[in-house]
């Protein structure tokens, strides 16, 4: 098993912030410093530094590592611009907090660490940044989706809220039907109390926007849809997979090798089972880290077959016949979902 001291010549450590990033270059293996600079974080900056990086590595892009803090967010478009010069760029090490303990911090010594951190690391274990392109389009639009969703529950709440403590004709005993919504979105102005009609005023602007934001959902799915279909059709064959799990599994997976192996998918979706035994009782649980959202998305898959896929239903059956609670086999299907998953996309994509 190589490692990055021996693969590469060069690694760059870059410490990513809003306005500016701080880059150092070591040498491999030993690790000493050859330079370090600081450039802005605007095209004509991002130039800048990919040429330094160039001169004073001499130019062999295949002989550099690029070991960057943030690369999804603060360090996005500094990834895009070195990718697209031809680096390997990759997600540093989480910093320890050990090393700061009598030599202080700053963005400096930042860009040092994350350099000198990865050339112990085996080239196996490095995290690629992710693909920007599609796996950014469906990030921007699976977010969206859920500002969305956010919006529509809460106007839904302040709607409930109104015609059930006021009397404005609705029948508010139960949660509001878009019936309901359309109705109320539809009144006009009457001949009442002036508070009342101020509150009739506000649910109607309520349900108005309901609907509105109903509208931008269904586009925002179809969006999605065209993207999935186009990028990994596969996905949409399998059952429960729908096309807004269909693109969360796609923005964290991202590209071919960004994920080594199923049980580093596991570890990302927090469906890896953690052992928890003690004595002579032999057990695991389950896993709570991880990125939660992904995790969301394979419950939400496995609890869609849970209801209605009969090969589910048939080793559920199974597996209670063998003393296993609900929750071991829920922990059990996620952590096959994932597996399967990532062997559908690492086959076809």
């Amino acid at each position: 098993m190589s490692i990055v001291a021996e693969t590469y010549r060069f690694v760059v450590g870059v410490d990513t912030h809003a306005a500016h990033h701080s880059y150092a270059i070591i040498a491999a293996p030993t690790g000493a410093a050859i330079d370090q600079a600081r450039f802005p974080v605007t095209p004509a900056g991002l130039d800048r530094a990919v040429s330094w990086v160039a001169r004073r590595t001499g130019g062999e892009r295949d002989e550099v590592l690029i070991a960057a803090e943030g690369t999804g967010s603060y360090g996005a478009t500094m990834t895009e611009k070195f990718t697209h010069a031809g680096y390997r760029v990759t997600e540093a090490p989480t910093p320890s907090t050990a090393r700061l303990r009598g030599t202080g911090k700053t963005d400096e010594l930042d860009a040092l660490t994350a350099a000198r951190s990865s050339l112990a690391m085996a080239t196996s274990q490095l995290r690629d940044a992710r693909a920007h392109g599609t796996r950014a389009a469906l990030q921007t639009l699976t977010s969206l989706r859920d500002l969305l969703n956010d919006q529509r529950l809460a106007l839904i709440n302040a709607l409930t809220a109104l015609v059930r403590g006021h009397s404005l004709g609705i029948d508010a005993r139960r949660a509001l039907t878009r019936t309901h919504i359309r109705q109320i979105a539809s009144w006009r102005t009457r001949d009442e109390a002036p508070h009342l009609a101020l509150i009739r005023a506000t649910a109607t602007r309520h349900a108005q926007a309901i609907l509105d934001l109903e509208t931008e959902l269904t586009h925002n799915r179809t969006q999605i849809s065209q993207i999935v279909t186009r990028q990994a059709p596969e996905l949409l064959h399998l059952h429960g997979v729908g096309p807004i799990t269909a693109a969360v599994v796609l923005t964290v997976w991202s590209h071919p090798g960004r994920i080594r192996s199923e049980a580093a998918m596991a570890a990302i979706a927090g469906t890896s089972p953690i052992p928890a035994s003690s004595g002579n009782t032999s057990r695991h649980r389950l896993n709570r880290g991880g990125d939660r959202k992904l995790n969301r998305a394979i419950n939400t898959i496995v609890l869609t077959r849970w209801r209605s896929y009969p090969e589910t239903q048939a080793y559920i059956k199974r597996r209670r016949q063998d003393g296993k609670p609900d929750r071991d086999i829920r922990r059990c299907l996620r952590r096959y979902t994932t597996r399967q998953l990532w062997r559908t996309l690492n086959t076809h994509t």
